[in-house]
């Protein structure tokens, strides 16, 4: 009795203080009694035979009170005292590579375990280093020694009886083990303590770093679309073609090298925002605003800017080269044009501005004015061609057409007006000086003047037919091909009338021939009227002959061309036919499994990248269209009538099916994170799924705040007005009126979250400190890991008590800190 009241603390009743048996059976029984109150069992042991002296009984009585007193309240990770003191003696001594503690016999033969468990808490009473595993005699003595100088832990055990022992006596072990728990269980504490305050530090580090990852990357992002926007906004065209198609290789670059990084960069922001809300959502922690200007809305409204910016770039890149070929075209056509007349009119205004009438015969005079007349026939003739020289000149310094080199072009068809202008007057003139002289005009050659008046449109005719055949073109379709081809073969039916035509002037001119060699008449052999010739009639007409064939290759190179470009729109509309509607599906069979319960979260998970896996392997048939469209635009194919997509429409097709993937992929490790984080049981998982799915009506992933409504009741929640708008204002924090199934989960299991408080982290600190209301730097680096502690006093701020002493630091507001705004 006296036993139990010294190791309890408490009173016993009052001991009987006679002498006989039965004082002493009644004796026995009160301390009996008194450790059955304790909750502790009795078997086979009675008062009797203690007070016979029964030596085991009573042995096995003291071993009962060591174990209740002594053993009983030790307890790591809530398992029984015996299997908690073992677990404990194994976390003290597992740094020491040479102790081994499995049980409380043969592990501690060496004397090794006793020196680790000092050595670890009290390092400086004990040279572990100069302990020998094949010494256990002097191990185990300087352990007993050790402990009763300084633990004031009583040597219960003999050094000798170890040693000499096969299997030393486990209760006594377990019994003199126990003295050193007690004697270091105050370090336990601070130990669980730091535990905490490093589990709880960890997260916050983690988040913080999570926080500045997010800002470089916004920051980045936001700084590379600041950048590329005025680049896309940038619409002032290029004055050559050479400088538009570099433009439109350069969007190529931007479109397939430069933005999909981006748009990965963009998704990925998105993803580590989520997933970082839901890491500071789980551990009792704020919500993370980012800087300002930097919300995941400011990245998408930037994003938005620059799809705008890019919107329309392309189309109007292509048309700016078809203009650019169009201006090059009518800029090739006016130099033919101007050459031909350039050279017509070469020597004209000399020979308008001759006296030679001045001092001809009658003969010569008549013979000038019917030259003359011819000269005005052929003059109008090239009316035409100066009035198509004009109106190209104008087309080319147009304010829609804008040709970079229209000052040369418009230089040039001035001169050619001006001249054509001079030769009006000088014509006029020159006439008006015949008519003068008419009169002495008696007889005229018919067969020159017909010759002439006959030679001159034919002559015009033919050099019209040579520049048509000689004319550039440009043809986007077959279908304008075959219908130059179709001119050409009606030009060349008319060639048998226009040969009639040269058989006749050339009759003519023999005919003349004919006469003077009858009359031998003086003509000097030349026709007076006109400078054309049947030689020069002749070599022009096989000219033509000529460029017929000419044509004709040109006509067939150019359909084989477009029957190549109608290949290129062909194989480009099979693919995209393909592709196109391959994306639509998969973005439609992603929804149906965000949506859809199939196994575990981690099945679900395993699908999804298995899935993703697939999408990722089709990107060579989006390379391979990308080659296809650069093979279209290179061959400058501005239309595909074969399919509705163009590659705009699969870019960003694509995109979306890589970011919606993405998304779906982190939706579902976001609800691993809260259902572990939670310790919500798959089955519960599926529970909420189901609800879930059974409530979206609008298969959009989102319930509305009635299907939600509907979704509590049949969950057994009755609930008021003021009770659901509380509830709306945890699950739609937004007020956007929808409720994400996260959002759904989060509410569900908010009642059962095990999550560390403010209180519980500066509970913690007040065990390291001593319970001081403050805690010092040197503590903070004795109890936690370096790079914590020195976290810990960057942080925290001087302590300003009554108490306050130099270097006091003030744990308590750090705590509140922890959970309160953060920095950044």
């Amino acid at each position: 009795m006296l036993l139990l009241e010294v190791i309890s603390g408490e009173r016993l009743a009052k001991p009987e203080r006679g002498k006989m048996r039965v004082h002493k059976i009644s004796n026995v029984n009160k301390a009996l009694n008194f450790i059955a109150s304790k909750g502790v069992k009795l078997v086979s042991i009675g008062a009797e035979e203690i007070v016979d002296g029964n030596a085991k009984m009573t042995l096995g009585m003291i071993w009962t009170i060591i174990l209740r007193f002594a053993i009983q309240d030790i307890s790591v990770e809530e398992t029984s005292a015996k299997e908690g003191l073992l677990l404990w003696c194994q976390r003290k001594t597992a740094p020491y590579k040479n102790v081994n503690i499995q049980n409380f016999h043969i592990s501690w033969k060496d004397g090794l375990g006793f020196c680790a468990l000092i050595h670890r808490h009290r390092p400086e009473l004990i040279d572990y280093g100069k302990l020998r595993k094949d010494d256990p005699m002097t191990n185990l003595n300087t352990a007993f020694d050790v402990a009763e100088k300084y633990l004031d832990i009583p040597k219960m055990l003999d050094a000798e009886d170890i040693v000499s022992t096969l299997r030393p006596d486990e209760k006594a072990i377990m019994t003199y083990v126990s003295c050193y728990y007690h004697a270091f269980s105050g370090k336990q504490k601070a130990e669980t303590a730091a535990n905490r305050i490093c589990k709880v530090l960890a997260v916050n580090q983690e988040n913080e770093q999570l926080m500045e990852d997010y800002e470089k990357l916004a920051s980045d992002l936001l700084e590379w679309i600041r950048r590329t926007i005025p680049w896309l906004e940038n619409r002032v065209p290029e004055n050559t073609m050479q400088a538009m198609q570099q433009k439109l290789e350069d969007f190529r670059d931007y479109r397939r090298l430069h933005k999909p990084p981006k748009v990965q960069e963009k998704c990925q922001l998105e993803i580590n925002f989520n997933t970082l809300q839901t890491k500071l959502r789980l551990s009792n922690r704020p919500a993370f605003m980012p800087s300002e200007g930097k919300m995941v809305s400011d990245i998408s409204n930037a994003w938005g800017s620059l799809e705008g910016a890019e919107k329309g770039y392309e189309e109007w890149l292509l048309n700016e080269i078809r203009r650019l070929e169009r201006l090059d075209h009518l800029a090739e056509k006016f130099r033919q044009k101007a050459a031909i007349h350039e050279a017509w009119t070469d020597g004209k205004e000399e020979m308008l501005q001759q006296k030679d009438y001045e001092t001809a015969s009658l003969s010569d005079i008549k013979a000038l004015l019917k030259k003359h007349e011819a000269f005005e026939s052929d003059l109008a003739a090239h009316q035409d061609r100066v009035e198509q020289i004009a109106a190209i000149a104008q087309e080319l310094k147009s304010n829609i057409s804008s040709y970079y080199d229209s000052p040369s072009v418009n230089a040039r068809c001035q001169q050619i007006c001006d001249q054509w202008d001079s030769l009006g007057v000088l014509t006029q003139k020159r006439s008006e000086a015949l008519q003068r002289t008419e009169k002495l005009l008696e007889t005229i050659d018919q067969l020159y003047l017909e010759f002439a008046k006959r030679a001159a449109p034919f002559n015009n005719w033919m050099e019209g037919a040579m520049e048509d055949l000689q004319d550039t073109f440009i043809v986007h379709t077959i279908e304008e091909i075959q219908g130059l081809s179709t001119a050409h073969e009606q030009f060349k039916a008319t060639l048998p009338e226009a040969d009639k035509e040269r058989q006749a002037i050339l009759g003519i001119h023999n005919e003349i021939a004919k006469i003077v060699q009858t009359y031998h008449v003086n003509m000097a052999g030349t026709n007076p009227y006109t400078t054309i010739n049947p030689q020069e009639i002749n070599a022009k007409w096989d000219k033509v002959r000529q460029l017929v064939p000419q044509r004709d290759q040109a006509l067939i190179e150019e359909h084989a061309r477009q029957q190549n470009n109608e290949r290129l729109r062909r194989q480009f509309a099979n693919q995209a036919n393909v592709i196109g509607p391959w994306i639509q599906t998969k973005m439609e069979e992603i929804g149906r499994i965000s949506i859809e319960m199939h196994g575990t979260l981690e099945d679900q998970l395993t699908h999804l990248r298995q899935y993703e896996k697939s999408i990722v392997n089709y990107k060579p048939k989006i390379d391979q269209l990308e080659g296809d469209h650069q093979l279209i635009q290179e061959a400058l194919i501005f239309d595909n009538k074969h399919t509705n997509y163009t590659m705009e429409h699969i870019r960003v097709g694509w995109e979306q099916l890589l970011t919606t993937i993405a998304r779906t992929i982190n939706e579902i490790e976001n609800q691993v994170l809260t259902r572990d984080a939670k310790g919500i049981s798959q089955e519960q998982m599926n529970e909420f799924r189901a609800s879930f799915n059974h409530f979206d009506r609008k298969r959009t992933g989102m319930m509305d705040a009635e299907d939600f409504r509907a979704c509590l009741i049949s969950m057994g929640y009755n609930m008021g007005e003021a009770e659901f708008a509380r509830i709306m204002s945890i699950v739609d924090p937004n007020r956007l009126g929808v409720i994400t199934f996260q959002a759904f989960i989060d509410f569900m299991s908010r009642e059962t979250a095990d999550t560390d408080t403010a209180d519980q982290v500066m509970a913690s600190f007040k065990v390291l400190a001593g319970d001081k209301n403050y805690i010092l730097a040197d503590e903070l680096r004795r109890e936690l890991p370096a790079d914590q502690a020195e976290y810990c006093i960057a942080r925290m701020t001087p302590y300003t008590g009554p108490d306050a002493i130099p270097g006091a630091l003030d744990y308590m507001s750090f705590s509140t800190a922890l959970y309160g705004e953060s920095d950044l």
